[in-house]
């Protein structure tokens, strides 16, 4: 491991040495960044490697002489759990890091919180999007620094409730998605909020393929032979194109409206797909390449892409605020002396993020721990805007936050 940036500590194959740790244990504020960097998800951590840095750039710039010092750790989680664990527990036992930051998926990120419960260490949750940890695992010291799924289901149930229910008859709607914790709640809270806004629908087929699955032809089959009108996805990254690839062999695309609210609308599938992606399918992401169209957006896409080559995933974004915002409590609180002062500026944390439409500033929810920000939901359409992307969203549907977290009565249907 070595140092490639000011104020940035990258460890993609293996611990900080002693030597090293001495180096940057000068009063700074330290922060470990858990991500893969490498397999099918290293995109992702290869964005936030390049975004972390450019918001510690805007912390410098923001704060001048008064920035915090601030040295980021990333190691390579190779999305696996085992791993993830033995560096979360590294990070605060031996490196004694201030925060941990970060992971991408839900099913770690729970066992990353309980880790950070044991040892109240503050954990800033950016790019996994499940509302479990919330729900179930959260601790004082827990915050999302990003969209969560529970909010992309709220909007997306408000979307189908606007452009597609029926008063003749229920919907007919399916879902594929992963088989793990995302999927699950992905799938459990759009029912329920579908319920909530009084959307009559009947469940036709669940189909769960294993994440990091290659081969959907049986389930998009079963698909096919069915009577539906919507079939709702709940995948993302590699995951999502390699289903696009497969479904549009089949002629899926033809037979119902795919939608996905999460995670598909993601630069991290666009690009990959180039002209691959069909028009009329209906997607979101965290944050999106080409939505909103204000200055500060056009130019964090534009500086992201200088640095890296490419244009930024969604979790580029969701690593950016994390950093933004960990700053920015650390300044209102005076530093990480008193934890209770600390946690109470994240709760009451208010920041203007890339992201963020006119007018409006993304807000911590003080009970939940989750930050609120819009979402945009969009159409495929053909754009060439964005090399190596062939397709884009538009014919945007854009969505405020409520003033808190949204729930839901279980949905009790059968499926």
């Amino acid at each position: 491991m070595k140092h490639i940036f000011a104020g940035l500590v990258i460890a993609l194959f293996g611990f900080l040495s002693e030597a090293q740790a001495e180096e940057t244990a000068n009063k700074a504020i330290k922060i470990g960044c858990l991500y893969p960097t490498t397999g099918p998800a290293g995109l992702y951590g290869r964005d936030s490697t390049v975004a972390i840095q450019m918001a510690l750039d805007h912390v410098q710039d923001t704060y001048g002489d008064d920035a915090p010092q601030l040295d980021v750790m990333i190691e390579d989680t190779r999305s696996r759990s085992l791993r993830s664990l033995q560096i979360a527990r590294a990070f605060i036992h031996e490196e004694a890091i201030d925060f941990l930051c970060g992971v991408l998926s839900s099913d770690i990120a729970l066992l990353v919180a309980i880790e950070a419960a044991k040892a109240e260490t503050f954990f800033i949750g950016a790019g996994h999007a499940s509302p479990s940890v919330i729900l179930h695992e959260r601790h004082p010291f827990y915050f999302r620094a990003n969209n969560g799924s529970r909010q992309s289901m709220f909007a997306g149930a408000q979307y189908i409730k606007e452009n597609h229910s029926r008063a003749d008859r229920p919907l007919k709607i399916a879902f594929i998605g992963p088989d793990y914790e995302l999927g699950y709640q992905a799938w459990g809270d759009l029912r329920g909020f579908l319920n909530q806004q009084g959307v009559a629908f009947d469940v036709v087929g669940e189909y769960w393929p294993k994440l990091f699955e290659t081969d959907y032809n049986s389930h998009i089959r079963h698909l096919l032979q069915g009577d539906v009108d919507i079939i709702i996805n709940a995948h993302w990254g590699l995951d999502f194109v390699a289903f696009v690839r497969q479904a549009a062999q089949l002629g899926l695309f033809s037979k119902a409206v795919v939608m996905n609210f999460d995670g598909a609308g993601d630069f991290g599938v666009l690009g990959p797909l180039g002209d691959e992606l069909p028009e009329g399918l209906v997607l979101s992401a965290h944050s999106h390449v080409n939505w909103p169209e204000t200055a500060e957006h056009t130019a964090f896409v534009q500086e992201f892409h200088d640095r890296a080559g490419r244009y930024p995933s969604f979790v580029a974004q969701d690593a950016y605020a994390g950093i933004l915002a960990i700053a920015q409590a650390v300044h209102v609180a005076g530093g990480v002396a008193d934890k209770q002062r600390l946690r109470h500026a994240f709760e009451t944390l208010k920041i203007k993020l890339p992201e963020d439409p006119e007018g409006f500033e993304s807000f911590m929810d003080p009970v939940s721990h989750q930050l609120m920000q819009v979402q945009a939901i969009g159409v495929t359409r053909r754009d060439t805007s964005y090399p190596p992307a062939g397709t884009t969203l538009g014919d945007w549907h854009i969505y405020m936050p409520p003033k808190h977290w949204p729930t839901h009565e279980p949905d009790s249907s059968k499926n």
